[in-house]
């Protein structure tokens, strides 16, 4: 399998939470695992945040980020290049997609078309989930709008 994770799905392998133990199955069947280079700060954004919405405690979300320091030279970075860019453009407006959700689409789309194979795009938002089928990749995972139904419904609170 050729993975693209965004980073919803990325952080998941810093951070145990619903969705971690198959994102993390998904990466160790890959055969290439990329990214786009802005999910760097947007990684380091989102725990972050989970600090100050005290999910994590300070120690836990800086041990996390180390990690994901250390193991983002083996990702295939996709660049966020000029071409990457007008395609999010056309996708953003033809999915009513939110800026980086669509640079995440357009990079998966242009490593699609670089590698001539099947790209599975693994992302824990809906509406990108729903895009990235229907630009030809394998949105992942398979189930993914009855996961977040079943995990709301299941959260405390």
């Amino acid at each position: 399998m050729i993975l693209y994770l965004d980073a919803s799905a990325l952080v998941k392998r810093y951070v145990v939470e619903p969705g971690s133990a198959g994102v993390n199955e998904a990466i160790a069947r890959a055969e290439a695992v990329s990214t786009v280079v802005i999910s760097r700060a947007e990684v380091a954004a989102a725990l972050a945040r989970a600090v100050r919405v005290k999910a994590l405690l300070p120690e836990e979300a800086s041990a996390s980020l180390q990690v994901f320091r250390n193991e983002w030279p083996d990702l295939v970075r996709i660049q966020a290049t000029e071409i990457v860019v007008a395609r999010a453009d056309n996708l953003a407006w033809d999915h009513g997609l939110r800026g980086y959700d669509a640079v995440h689409l357009a990079a998966a789309s242009v490593w699609l078309d670089a590698m001539g194979e099947r790209v599975t795009f693994a992302t824990f938002d809906r509406q990108l989930w729903a895009a990235a089928g229907r630009v030809g990749l394998v949105p992942y995972p398979a189930d993914l709008p009855a996961l977040l139904d079943a995990w709301r419904t299941s959260a405390p609170g």
